[in-house]
């Protein structure tokens, strides 16, 4: 565990109190969690009058900022597939001429296959790039409700052990 106190979260979180937590900085809280002790995340999701509306707060931020990503890298690749189709074009206008040698052709046949090649890459690349992605957001969302339930449970078991009816003990 990284982090041991709430002090120390602040601290890295460059506030002074959980009033200044801003959405940014929400998003980087979420990030940390994983590495706080249990007792601190849920000592400071104590100070949140509605963590439910923080933790949907977060993810749906993390989403946004996820779907802006996607849409980036979707206009990258479309850029990079259409430039690799256009090499691929005029190639193929070389390869139609008639006066070239076996050489020449297999030469330019071989471009053609590198194209193809770096498009697979670049394939490749942008799954990685998704699946990061996705992995993130699931990671933050899981870890915001099992803090969620957490904290929930954490409060059903103090009421209960504080009510002298109802409750295990009696």
């Amino acid at each position: 565990m990284g982090y041991k106190s709430e002090a120390e979260i602040k601290r890295a979180l460059g506030i002074e109190s959980w009033r200044n937590l801003s959405k940014d900085k929400m998003i980087r809280f979420a990030a940390m969690m994983p590495d706080m002790g249990t007792e601190v995340a849920l000592k400071i999701i104590d100070q949140f009058p509605s963590f439910k509306e923080f933790a949907t707060e977060v993810v749906n931020a993390l989403e946004k900022s996820f779907d802006s990503a996607v849409s980036a890298n979707k206009q990258s690749q479309e850029h990079v597939h259409q430039a690799l189709w256009h090499i691929r074009e005029i190639l193929q206008s070389q390869l139609d001429k008639e006066c070239q040698s076996w050489e020449e052709r297999k030469y330019i046949l071989d471009l053609i296959m590198e194209t193809g090649r770096l498009e697979s890459l670049k394939d490749s690349e942008n799954k990685k790039f998704l699946n990061m992605g996705l992995r993130t957001l699931g990671a933050v969302a899981v870890g915001a409700l099992g803090l969620s339930v957490a904290f929930i449970g954490g409060k059903v078991m103090a009421e209960s052990k504080d009510g002298p009816e109802g409750s295990l003990d009696a």
